[in-house]
Order: structure tokens, then C-alpha cells, then sequence
């Protein structure tokens, strides 16, 4: 509040001159009133009775000289701090008893109300040797701004201290030899100190002490150098216990007024987190989640350098390495296990390689090999061949030995080809061929496997763009009752009219569909057209009549298919009993629970189904049993030769019979020849298909036949 001091004054006066010379004295005017402030002479009196005092007393209080005279109009004494005021007269007091001069701060109230800080500087004296009236005599200078300024700064240290201590970021100013001179607690507890104290006492090297590899201190200081700062510096540290941490730091040099380097102050933020995250997401951007392999387009990348950088005298090579027979694996094993074979056959892959070669999984079942460096041809076909044993191994999963093998195609730079994909199309149309060979095989890419290579990635593109065109279209072949000669239903066949006009083969088309996945789309496009198209001849006045849509393996095991059968039905309008699924054995077979319970909510939609291609899936008769079916349509196989092949018209015989004991129908297909028609009238079986009766016809061609049948 206060602050005194105190000294006896040169030529201090043991007597004080007369009040007609005192007043005389203190009206030297000149000078006085240049001085900032006040200059005043009062008596030592309850009030600070003026004597007198400057001009400057009206800026400083709001008050003229004259009123403040002699308390003409304001008591001065009553303008100081009532907080104040006794400080103020006991460091007068003193000043008094002692003979000395005193420096005091306080407050004054203003004219308009406000408190100013001032800083009084005086001596006191007598005026009269008894000591009867004693006067003070001083300047008086606002200090406002002053005390505002130490407020501010001092709130400002508060809030800066307060942030030190509590940020989570570290905060630190170090030398440019590599010591702290500061660090705050988070610096501290981030680099697994005790204290900011410990970690300024323990640390006499940065460069060495914290990071782990000690020419990223070079590279700081150079940058500092250069640029005055650096900015997201990013570095491994060591903490305490020397266990690794990634940290980002932003510092700056702090320099003198000649440009040198007194310190650098910043802040260090523990980033450890967030590599780990970048690290996850990088492994996961560039690796299989089910084996851990490279993915297809890491593979790629890593090609594209191999090739880039091949040296004159080396080639590499690509293994397309696809596991044969995967999907039967998988069916009889469940997916679970099915996962963990691939695991499984990713695992010996990797032992089969070198350590600079690269293991990728394409996906599904094939896995992509990348040998570099290698000196000839034979060295790709030698780990072929090793893949190929390896793969061989029995496997045992659940008390069965699994016997598995696989196909290899294998590219070669630069004899076939020198960019990735070019590499890539012919290492799969190499498998393709190891393939058709038989399987469990090697073949190297030839000039004439070119089309085949190009071919199929040719049909797979315009495949993708056929559903998107509107490209497909549906033909239609009755069904005939034999009794009754009657068409009592319809197969909705896919077709695919390529845009060049021809119409591609479903044989040619369908297996690479399904391998894709977009027999999903395809197959739902179907099952919508189908039913739009039957609803619309209904409404045209024919005589109603079930259509069958055939179902393929990926759709049946797909959880949303009754969702999908019941959407489309109330988009179309379609009553249920007029849609019937056909399903072919094998693919009813591979999960036979999960196709017991979609027969069963298809059937609780009123929709019929069929088991198409019976005879070709060794189903049970307890299986059969279990199936809540209709229909069971014999594979053309079987109808063939029927009438001279004891054999086949045995086990004709024997369906029919079997067929008929359940209470389902029974529907040849493939029957071309009168023959065949009358050997299964005889047999008792209830419908055909085939060219005999009926070829897949478009719809308007199908419409006028039934037309052609309601006006016979």
C-alpha cells in the first residue's frame, strides 16, 4: 500500500521564515507549473489544510487551485482513500520525527467519482522554532497507468504460470548446448520424470539422452539455423525408464539484440497415440485383415518398383497361386474353418519364398507371389513346385486329414511382359490354363494364352456394364402337363444380347457372375422382371401360371433372400403361389440347415420351390425328407438315351417313385424326342421341359402360344 523514504534534507531548516515570506516563497510560479504533477505546501492538519499547490491539481483531482486553498471548496484530506488514509499520516508522522523526506502511494477520489492511484514525494519541516505549526511540502504524480500496468502484468504472469503448470502439452526453454533451463510438469511426467526439477537435473544432453536416434538433434539445430523455428518436428524419444515414445515439437530460438541464439523456448506434444493409429491404419490400407498377406494393391505398388528397378541381368517373376476345389473346403468345413485353412495355406506359402520375395492374397482363394532378383526361369518354377507340395500336405481339421492342392500361373519380366497389370492378366490366364490341365499344376504364360487373359478381363468388364445398359433380357420355356398336354408353368431363362447384337451364352457368362459376386444384382434383375412380366400377362386376360426363376449357391446363403422374394412380390404385385424357385441340388446341399430354413420362409409366403438338377447332388433321402419342396426336376443328364439306356431309365424310375412318395411333382428336363415323351408318360411323371414341347422363347412368342391355347 505504501512505500517510504526517508532522509534528512541538505540545508534542512532548524527554523521556518515568516507566513508573509512563506507565501511570497511558494508562488514561484515559472518553473512550477512545467512540472508534471503537483507541487504543494500543507500544513500537517487533519484536513492537509493547502497552503498552496500547482495548476496541475485540477488534471490530477478535478479540483482548481482555488477551491483546494485553504479548503476553500474541497478538504484534500477528505479526497484521499478512506483505506488509505491512515498509512498516509503515519508515514508523515514519521517522516516528521525524524526530520526527513517520505515517498507514499495511495488513492485519491477524483471530482468524478473515481479513485486514482498517486505517488507523493515530500519533506517536512516546521515553520516555527516551538514547533507550532509544522507544514509538509512535495510533488504529488499520478501513478494510475503505472499500477495498471503492474496489475496487468502480474495477471498476465499469473494466467502464463497457471498455463505452464497445467498444460498438457510440454512446455520447456532449453540451451543451445542441449540442457533445460525450464520445463513444466507435463514435460516431466510425458519423458517419465518426478518433476520438472528432475528432469532439468537429469538431462545434460538432449541430443543424446532424448532422442533415439541423436541426428535428429543435427537436423533441429540446422533447421533452427536456417528458419529461426521449427514447426511438427517429429522425433522417437526416450522417457526415464528408456522406453520409446513418438513426440512433435514447435520451438523457436530466442535471440539477443546482436542475432544470437540465447535459448529455445516451445512445446513438446507426446504423438505416440496417433502413430499407432497412422501405423494401424497403414497396415490396414495395405494388408489382408483375414491372413495378414500384402493385399493386391500393396502387391502392385511393391511390383511396379521391383520392375522399375530390375537390373538388365535379373527378371521377376509373378505366381498367381489359386487353391483348387476351395469352395467344396469351405462347404463341408464351415466358413470359420474355412478362414482358418487360408490362414493355414498363407502360412506355407511364406515358407516357400524367399526373404525379399512378397506374399499377397488376391482374394477368395488366390494369392499372388512376387519374385525378385531372380537369375533364370527355373528359379520361379523350383518354388512352384515347392508351393505346390506344400500346399499338398494334409491338413487336420476336425479328426479329418484335409488333402488340398492348387494351381499356378507364373509371368515373367521382361519375356512377358513389362508393367504390373500386363504381368498380372498373364499370371491369371497361367492359372487358368494350370487349370483346365487338371489342376494341381504349374504353367508359365505363352503368347497363346494372350486372348485368353485379355478375354476374360474383357467379359468381366462388359459383364459389370451389362445390368447397368440394360443389356439382359429374359426367354421363356413352358412347361407341359403329359396328361393333359396343358402349359401349366414357365422357366424364366437369362439371356444376354452384347451390344454388338449377338447373344452370349449363359454358359459363357453365368460362371464368371457368380465368381465376380454380381450374380447378386444379376440374379435379383431376374427375379424382378420374371415376376413383372407374369403379373402382366395376368392382368392382360391369360390364364395365370407359376414361374420359375432359378436361385444360384451365393444367393441361397445370402441372409436377405426372402427379404429380396418378398420385396419384389409388392413391388410387382405378383400373388406368391405364382413364383416358383429353382434350386439345384448341390447348392441346397452345401449348408443343408440354412436351406431348410429359407425353403421354410419361402414356403411361408406362399412361394413354391424346386430341387432343378436332381440326381447330380448325392443328397440323402432323409435330407430329401427334410426339404419342404414341391417340385423335383430330373437332370437332363439322365433323360438322355433314356429309352436305350437300361441305367439311366432305372434311375428315372427310380425318382418318379420316390418323387411320388413324398407328394411332390416331377418335371424331365431336357426332353427332346417323342420318344423320350412317351417313355416318361409311361413312367408316370407329371410334366417335361425341352425342345420337344417347347424352346426358350421370348415373351411375346410365349404369350402367343398361350394365346394360341385359350382360343383352342
Amino acid at each position: 500500500m505504501t512505500r517510504t523514504v526517508r532522509s534528512r534534507p541538505r540545508g534542512h531548516p532548524d527554523t521556518m521564515p515568516e507566513m508573509d515570506s512563506l507565501g511570497h516563497t511558494c508562488s514561484a510560479e515559472t518553473l512550477i507549473h512545467m512540472l508534471p504533477g503537483v507541487i504543494y505546501c500543507a500544513r500537517v492538519d487533519e484536513q492537509w489544510t493547502m497552503e498552496y499547490i500547482s495548476e496541475g491539481c485540477l488534471e490530477l483531482t478535478g479540483y482548481s487551485r482555488d477551491e483546494l486553498l485553504r479548503n476553500q471548496i474541497a478538504d484534500f484530506g477528505a479526497l484521499i482513500h478512506p483505506q488509505d488514509r491512515d498509512a498516509v499520516r503515519t508515514e508523515v508522522m514519521q517522516a516528521l520525527q525524524e526530520e526527513g523526506r517520505f515517498s507514499v502511494e495511495y488513492r485519491i477520489r477524483h471530482r468524478d467519482g473515481e479513485y486514482r492511484w498517486v505517488w507523493e514525494r515530500g519533506a517536512v519541516f516546521r515553520s516555527s522554532p516551538d514547533g507550532s505549526i509544522q507544514l509538509i511540502a512535495g510533488h504529488i504524480q499520478d501513478a494510475t497507468a503505472q499500477k495498471e500496468a503492474e496489475a496487468a502484468y502480474r495477471e498476465a504472469e499469473r494466467r502464463y504460470r497457471t498455463i505452464f503448470e497445467n498444460a498438457v502439452e510440454g512446455i520447456f526453454q532449453s540451451t543451445p548446448a542441449g540442457r533445460y533451463i525450464t520445463a513444466n510438469p507435463a514435460l516431466a511426467r510425458m519423458l517419465g520424470y518426478d518433476s520438472p526439477e528432475q528432469l532439468i537435473g537429469s538431462t545434460e544432453d538432449i541430443g543424446s539422452q532424448l532422442y533415439v536416434d541423436s541426428r535428429r538433434r543435427q537436423e533441429f539445430l540446422a533447421r533452427i539455423a536456417e528458419d529461426g523455428w521449427v514447426r511438427n518436428f517429429e522425433s522417437q524419444a526416450h522417457r526415464r525408464d528408456r522406453s520409446i515414445i513418438w513426440i512433435s515439437e514447435n520451438v523457436r530460438a530466442v535471440r539477443d539484440a546482436d542475432g544470437n541464439i540465447l535459448c529455445f523456448e516451445g512445446t513438446i506434444e507426446d504423438i505416440t497415440k496417433r502413430k499407432l493409429q497412422e501405423a494401424v491404419a497403414q497396415y490396414q490400407a495395405t494388408h489382408d485383415s483375414l491372413t495378414g498377406l500384402l493385399n493386391r494393391d500393396a502387391f502392385t505398388r511393391r511390383l511396379q518398383i521391383a520392375l522399375a528397378n530390375r537390373r538388365p541381368d535379373r527378371a521377376v517373376a509373378v505366381l498367381y497361386v489359386d487353391v483348387d476345389q476351395f469352395k467344396y473346403v469351405n462347404d463341408s468345413l464351415g466358413h470359420q474353418l474355412g478362414d482358418k485353412y487360408l490362414r493355414v495355406i498363407a502360412g506355407r506359402l511364406c515358407t516357400c519364398v524367399r526373404q525379399t520375395d512378397s506374399v499377397a492374397r488376391q482374394g477368395g482363394d488366390e494369392f499372388l507371389i512376387l519374385l525378385d532378383e531372380l537369375e533364370s526361369r527355373e528359379e520361379a518354377a523350383r518354388i512352384a513346385q515347392d508351393i505346390l507340395a506344400s500346399v499338398a500336405e494334409p491338413w487336420r481339421a476336425n479328426g479329418y486329414d484335409i488333402h488340398g492342392t492348387c494351381s499356378v500361373g507364373i509371368s515373367i519380366a521382361p519375356s512377358d511382359a513389362s508393367d504390373a497389370d500386363t504381368m498380372l492378366r498373364h499370371a491369371d490366364a497361367a492359372m487358368f490354363r494350370a487349370k483346365a490341365l487338371g489342376r494341381n499344376n504349374c504353367r508359365y504364360f505363352t503368347e497363346n494364352l494372350q486372348g485368353v487373359a485379355v478375354d476374360r478381363l474383357d467379359w468381366i468388364h462388359r459383364l459389370r456394364a451389362a445390368l447397368a445398359n440394360g443389356e439382359f433380357l429374359l426367354h421363356y420355356q413352358p412347361k407341359i402337363e403329359i396328361l393333359s398336354g396343358r402349359v401349366v408353368g414357365a422357366e424364366a431363362l437369362l439371356r444376354w444380347r452384347r451390344s454388338d447384337g449377338s447373344l452370349a451364352s449363359p454358359a459363357d457368362f453365368i460362371p464368371l457372375a457368380e465368381e465376380t459376386g454380381l450374380i447378386v444384382p444379376i440374379g435379383e434383375w431376374v427375379l424382378k422382371e420374371a415376376c413383372r412380366v407374369n403379373r402382366a400377362w395376368q392382368d392382360a386376360g391369360h390364364r395365370p401360371i407359376p414361374m420359375a426363376v432359378n436361385i444360384s449357391a451365393i444367393q441361397l446363403e445370402r441372409d436377405d433372400l426372402v427379404d429380396t422374394v418378398t420385396r419384389v412380390l409388392d413391388d410387382t404385385g405378383l400373388t406368391p403361389h405364382y413364383l416358383e424357385v429353382e434350386i439345384t441340388e448341390s447348392a441346397l446341399m452345401s449348408d443343408v440347415t440354412q436351406s431348410i430354413r429359407t425353403l421354410e420362409q419361402l414356403r411361408d409366403l406362399g412361394v413354391r420351390s424346386a430341387i432343378d438338377d436332381f440326381g447330380t447332388g448325392y443328397s440323402s433321402l432323409a435330407h430329401l425328407k427334410r426339404f419342404p419342396v414341391d417340385t423335383l426336376k430330373i437332370d437332363r443328364s439322365f433323360i438322355r438315351d433314356i429309352t436305350t439306356d437300361r441305367e439311366n431309365a432305372g434311375i428315372v424310375q427310380a425318382i418318379i417313385s420316390l418323387a411320388h412318395t413324398l407328394s411332390l411333382t416331377v418335371v424331365a428336363e431336357g426332353v427332346e424326342t417323342p420318344q423320350e415323351y412317351r417313355h416318361l408318360s409311361a413312367r408316370g411323371c407329371d410334366q417335361i421341359q425341352g425342345y420337344y414341347t417347347g424352346r426358350p422363347v421370348p415373351g411375346e412368342e410365349l404369350v402367343k402360344q398361350l394365346h394360341a391355347l385359350r382360343q383352342s
